[in-house]
């Protein structure tokens, strides 16, 4: 646990190697630890690791500071040296993270030697599909009013690691206890205020240097989820692979995510 401007944000990091990977939470996800354990756990004996927790997920705590990316970075990036981690960094976003790695990249880029997405958002969709980040009204409400703890299956449909059963029974019962402490938060609806704004200026930054490289899901019908992160990578000089699976696509294909991703590190960065 390290301070930032009088909040404490949590950083887990474990494993040995010439490479820092940083694991970052697309929206929503109560337990950022527990739903990358089963991917980072695969790449810890080769590369050190860190998954940083954003306020209002996971443990960290909840803050008042606003969500625009220039904060939130700000958190990130100071919670990691706090922490004792040191760039250059691998960035390895999930979904709606993928902006701020992004961000980061094109801000800092001696900090960050490539982004590694998993179905991230990328700058323009927002604005091409007028279709921005959402959360459940409904849960927010249970959760409010503490009837949540009354409703076990809003834990069971909704925190997918523990649904697609990848968890302990033990890890289970801890990521439940901080579900029910950090579902929908007002970090998060933040988040959702400012997803437009926040692409908005990572689209203004224009071209990344960094190497762009993503795990894209067939969850969706919308070709334009593909299409605009395909074509992100491409302009970047990365490289895209397209998996049968849903927007947790690392939970999905942990062992081939991780195999590719030692061969990008390889490839690109280490040679």
């Amino acid at each position: 646990m390290v301070e930032i401007n009088g909040k404490k944000l949590h950083v887990y990091a474990e494993g040995e190697g010439n490479q820092t990977l940083v694991f970052m939470s697309g929206l929503g996800t109560v337990s950022p630890y527990y739903d990358f354990k089963v991917l980072f756990e695969k790449l810890s004996s080769d590369y050190r690791i860190a998954v940083v927790e954003r306020a209002g997920y996971g443990w960290s705590e909840i803050s008042s500071a606003d969500r625009d990316l220039k904060t939130v970075l700000q958190e990130t990036r100071s919670a990691l040296k706090l922490a004792g981690e040191s760039a250059p960094f691998v960035l390895f976003p999930h979904s709606l993270a993928g902006l701020e790695a992004i961000y980061w990249a094109n801000l800092y880029p001696k900090e960050v030697t490539a982004v590694i997405g998993l179905d991230p958002l990328v700058p323009g969709f927002i604005k091409q599909t007028e279709d921005k980040p959402s959360l459940s009204p409904l849960i927010s409400i249970l959760t409010r009013t503490g009837l949540v703890r009354n409703q076990s299956d809003v834990f069971d449909n909704n925190f997918m690691a523990a649904k697609k059963g990848l968890l302990t029974e033990k890890e289970t019962e801890v990521a439940r206890t901080i579900f029910y402490r950090r579902v929908q938060t007002e970090n998060m609806w933040e988040e959702v205020d400012q997803a437009a704004a926040n692409s908005k200026i990572v689209s203004e930054q224009g071209k990344l240097g960094t190497p762009f490289f993503a795990f894209i899901s067939s969850r969706t019908e919308e070709d334009y989820w593909q299409d605009s992160i395909n074509s992100y990578a491409k302009t970047s000089g990365g490289q895209t692979y397209i998996l049968s699976g849903d927007h947790y696509i690392h939970l999905d294909y942990p062992e081939l995510i991780a195999e590719n991703s030692k061969e990008i590190i390889e490839k690109n960065i280490e040679n």
